[in-house]
């Protein structure tokens, strides 16, 4: 029986082809995560949820190592505070573990951003909603279903140590 999350369940009601990426081992890194989906590390696209000090969630969608800035995610929110969501915040406002997020089949609203710098690839994977699986699917059909506020959010780029 072919795995079946909220998130595939959306896309295949939709009619929205998508590939199915279920990896053999445990993820370590991202990079493991672009190689074994036949991917660059920027087409795999992070699902970072946050809190704001209303309480709300915003999800935002990182291509790549990117890392959020918080000051611009502050100012284009219009917010002093924001954290990130903790384990069970993730769990309760996405229906995903985290790691395994994905702003598709979630189970109420969220805000959602995305990093302009997602337009750069025809093709991106993100959480498919259980660990260890991505879904590979188009950018302009993610663009369609998901909808989200284009921002520049990027920070520095971290190094590896």
């Amino acid at each position: 029986m072919p795995l079946s999350t909220p998130a595939t369940r959306q896309l295949d009601q939709l009619r929205i082809p998508y590939q199915l990426h279920v990896h053999a081992h445990p993820l370590h890194s991202l990079e493991q995560a672009a190689r074994e989906r036949g991917l660059d590390p920027d087409q795999i696209v992070r699902s970072l949820l946050f809190r704001l000090e209303s309480g709300e969630f915003v999800l935002v969608l990182m291509p790549g190592a990117r890392q959020v800035s918080w000051p611009k995610l502050r100012q284009y929110l219009g917010v002093s505070r924001i954290t990130t969501a903790s384990r069970e915040q993730v769990l309760a406002a996405t229906g995903y573990p985290p790691g395994a997020v994905s702003p598709f089949g979630l189970p109420h609203p969220l805000r959602i951003l995305a990093d302009r710098e997602i337009l750069l690839n025809e093709t991106l994977s993100l959480g498919a909603g259980v660990p260890n699986t991505g879904l590979i699917l188009s950018r302009d059909d993610l663009l369609a279903v998901v909808q989200p506020e284009i921002v520049p959010l990027e920070g520095e780029i971290p190094f590896d140590d």
